[in-house]
């Protein structure tokens, strides 16, 4: 199967903001709490401020952490900054001038907030998160009969409620991709096994309607002629 099955809208859409969220995904993902004002309040400078809750709101989102901080809808960071009281959003931009911070900020926030790495193999819960997404992911490959970029999406969304940082995307695709080759070739073995249960012969004699005897030709289908007879009779 080949691995590149998204189109290039869905691999932009993968990574960054490519509308601005609803309404209702604003009040879902970049509403602040009382626990997230209290991480956000460790910062004393206006525009930290607003650069932490702006990551904050974007890995709920997005379930990553934009390599661009501050590649977001400007109607986001204008509804963040009126929940902190912070007159001028354009402060914000001051935030990506050091890039060491936005790292150390996204280290924090995905501590703090219980999120893992994709790749995690070293803490117990990565490893079973690990187990437990493999599990999912050849479960829907085996009992949905949809495409690969219909279970891409279902494996997005189940790492996003699990709180799992997405990883590249071509990872992803590449899992996804070999998930469902897997799957279908389970499903050729077990029609397979059917059949030969059903009549040994069948099988052997379904393939062998494949076979082209060597020098042989296709044989090709006539077309149907009808009479040519000019007669009343043959006319219709």
């Amino acid at each position: 199967m080949p691995v590149g099955f998204l189109s290039d809208d869905q691999v932009r859409a993968y990574t960054a903001f490519e509308e601005l969220p609803s309404l209702s995904d604003l009040e879902k993902f970049f509403f602040l709490d009382a626990f997230d004002r209290d991480v956000i309040a460790k910062s004393r400078q206006d525009s930290h401020r607003l650069g932490v809750a702006v990551r904050i709101g974007t890995v709920r989102y997005k379930s990553l952490f934009l390599e661009d901080p501050l590649a977001v809808p400007w109607p986001v960071v204008d509804y963040l900054a009126e929940q902190l009281g912070i007159g001028d959003p354009s402060q914000v931009k001051k935030y990506g001038e050091r890039l060491k911070t936005a790292y150390e900020h996204a280290w924090m926030i995905r501590d703090v907030y219980g999120y893992h790495d994709f790749d995690d193999r070293e803490s117990w819960e990565g490893r079973v998160l690990a187990k437990r997404f493999l599990t999912f992911l050849h479960g829907r490959a085996w009992t949905h009969a949809e495409g690969p970029t219909a279970l891409f999406d279902q494996s997005v969304a189940w790492l996003r409620r699990h709180r799992v940082l997405l990883p590249g995307v071509t990872v992803l695709e590449r899992l996804v991709a070999s998930v469902r080759e897997q799957a279908d070739e389970r499903l050729y073995a077990t029609v397979a096994r059917q059949v030969e249960r059903a009549d040994a012969a069948l099988r052997r004699g379904l393939s062998g309607l494949l076979v082209v005897p060597a020098g042989a030709r296709p044989r090709r289908r006539c077309a149907r002629r009808w009479p040519t007879s000019t007669t009343p009779s043959a006319r219709f």
